[in-house]
């Protein structure tokens, strides 16, 4: 894979991933959105079809990591370094575009969050839509689940590449989704399962510079976690699975 292909498959696939997961979070969480309220369920199921549309639409190019913390387990694993760059560059500008395009669908919506005048209700905090936020903010705790949430993506992964059938019948991609809707569903409580640098970090400088109404913080205090906390379990994972496999 040249590297231009690389850069161009991550941006592209990154774009779909996010604008599928920010997505869902907006319809979920905005005022007079029709999926208001729908529930965790949803957002999980969202964001693992934003992984099964942008790592397919991706892997002709790229082979669709999407993920910088995946990115880094396989370069642990294989020792193969060259291109990561490239593929973190993708992913990171691939990130900024999908929550802007996620705010381009929604901007009606962003732009209602105002107090409503009927009800008095007022706005809607809008950084969950693009970031994580953890439940109990609690620095420790929060980064050890990011990192044990992290090692729980990659490392299956990683074996997935073990699993001869998976790769013949071009199901890995359907299985991985699956995965990240299961991490959501059984790891997602405390912090917001990011398990992905740029799927946090990209969306936060955007919901910073985005002329949203009442938009809030967007909490930077916290940013570090789910970049620091990925990259570390994705590390991980790469050692563990060139130790065990």
């Amino acid at each position: 894979m040249s590297n231009g292909d690389i850069f161009v498959g991550e941006v592209i696939g990154t774009a779909i991933l996010i604008l599928f997961g920010a997505g869902v979070c907006a319809a979920v969480t905005l005022r007079h959105s029709k999926a208001r309220a729908a529930g965790w369920v949803v957002i999980a199921f969202g964001w693992g079809f934003g992984v099964l549309a942008g790592a397919y639409t991706a892997a002709p190019l790229s082979g669709g990591q999407l993920n910088p913390a995946v990115t880094i387990g396989i370069a642990v694993d294989t020792g193969e370094w060259g291109k990561v760059w490239v593929y973190l560059l993708g992913q990171f500008v691939g990130a900024i575009l999908g929550a802007v395009l996620t705010y381009l669908v929604y901007l009606a919506q962003f732009q209602a969050n105002v107090v409503d005048e009927d009800t008095g209700e007022e706005p809607t905090p809008t950084l969950g839509i693009f970031s994580t936020i953890p439940e109990i903010r609690n620095p420790v705790a929060n980064l050890i689940t990011e990192i044990i949430a992290t090692i729980a993506l990659v490392l299956p992964i990683l074996a997935f590449g073990l699993t001869k059938g998976l790769g013949e019948s071009g199901t890995t991609v359907l299985i991985v989704s699956l995965l990240v809707v299961g991490i959501g569903l059984s790891l997602g409580g405390p912090t917001g399962y990011a398990i992905n640098p740029t799927r946090d970090l990209g969306p936060r400088i955007v919901h910073t510079f985005l002329p949203i109404p009442n938009k809030g913080t967007s909490d930077w205090g916290y940013a570090w976690i789910p970049v620091v906390g990925p990259l570390v379990g994705g590390a991980l994972a790469g050692l563990i699975y060139n130790a065990a496999f």
